[in-house]
């Protein structure tokens, strides 16, 4: 006979000899009177009857929240995803090799590389390179101006965003700004590529490629003049000596009827402004204007 049916008649009080018989046999006979024998004991502020025993297994049933299993085989995914994720973690943050050095306006930095070649660094610049195996790799990218001083030994790149500079050892200047890239080279010898033009330079050489147009010269210095606080241009834009006086001396220039393509040749010092206006506007025949702290006016002479 069906146990919910006794059990159902139990609770009506409804069960025959025959059916109590069965019923005292019954695993949990026993839990059950228990239960009913104590319940007279408890009082409840508010009872809700259930219709039937049917409606009350209904609702018991529908209120028991599903557990929810785990086999081995999903444990074991989960377990590997955290080991993957820990791993992925810790070669991020504790296994990064990358070095990432910048200048801000009027600011000059000098980094000593894993090698002991040393890279000077003009205003507003950056060098990033990687110190993993680097006596293998000798490679770093660069933003700006940097000179540098390269120990011998394997192949050594600078990566630009206009070109890249290989040398084995050897002493250089590499300038990359907007529509200007220029290398210098003092010592040894230098491979530039840029594009589809590649050039191998000696001591004295420049390469330089300035809005598109590639041209090679000869210098007789022995170092840049910016190493030793002064900007030096041999027939460059006047845009471009005025956009690096604004980064030697952190200041804004506004032009007024001026022409910013005029060439301009000559040189001007790092630590006095005014000076440095004068050398600028006196040979092109221009005045300026210190309206605030940080912003100058040059202006063109009205024909």
């Amino acid at each position: 006979m069906d146990k919910d049916y006794l059990v159902e008649k139990w609770l009506k009080d409804e069960l025959n000899d025959a059916e109590k018989d069965m019923f005292s046999k019954l695993d949990d006979a026993r839990s059950n009177e228990y239960i009913i024998e104590n319940a007279e004991y408890f009082k409840a502020s508010h009872f809700s009857k259930s219709d039937d025993f049917n409606t009350f297994k209904t609702q018991y049933k529908s209120s028991k929240v599903p557990v929810k299993k785990l086999n081995g085989f999903s444990l074991l995914l989960k377990i590997a995803s955290a080991v993957v994720i820990g791993l992925g973690i810790y070669f991020t943050f504790f296994s990064n090799t990358s070095t990432h050095v910048e200048t801000l306006a009027g600011e000059k930095s000098v980094i000593e590389l894993p090698d002991h070649s040393k890279v000077e660094l003009n205003a507003l610049s950056s060098i990033e390179f990687n110190t993993k195996n680097w006596d293998e790799n000798r490679f770093l990218k660069l933003d700006g101006e940097a000179f540098f001083m390269v120990a011998k030994g394997k192949i050594f790149d600078v990566q630009t965003k206009s070109g890249t500079v290989t040398v084995l050892g050897t002493q250089f200047n590499v300038k990359q700004r907007e529509n200007y890239f220029e290398v210098r080279c003092f010592e040894g010898i230098v491979r530039v590529t840029s594009d589809t033009i590649t050039r191998k330079l000696l001591a004295g050489d420049v390469y330089q490629i300035l809005n598109g147009k590639f041209t090679q010269g000869k210098i007789v210095a022995s170092a840049p003049k910016w190493r030793e606080n002064r900007s030096e241009f041999e027939a460059i834009p006047i845009k471009e000596v005025l956009s690096e006086l604004e980064r030697q001396y952190n200041i804004q220039v506004t032009f007024k009827n001026i022409n910013i393509n005029r060439l301009f040749t000559g040189e001007f010092v790092h630590n006095n402004l005014e000076n440095a206006l004068i050398a600028i506007t006196l040979p092109m025949n221009m005045t300026y204007e210190l309206s605030s702290s940080n912003l100058v006016i040059i202006h063109g002479k009205e024909n």
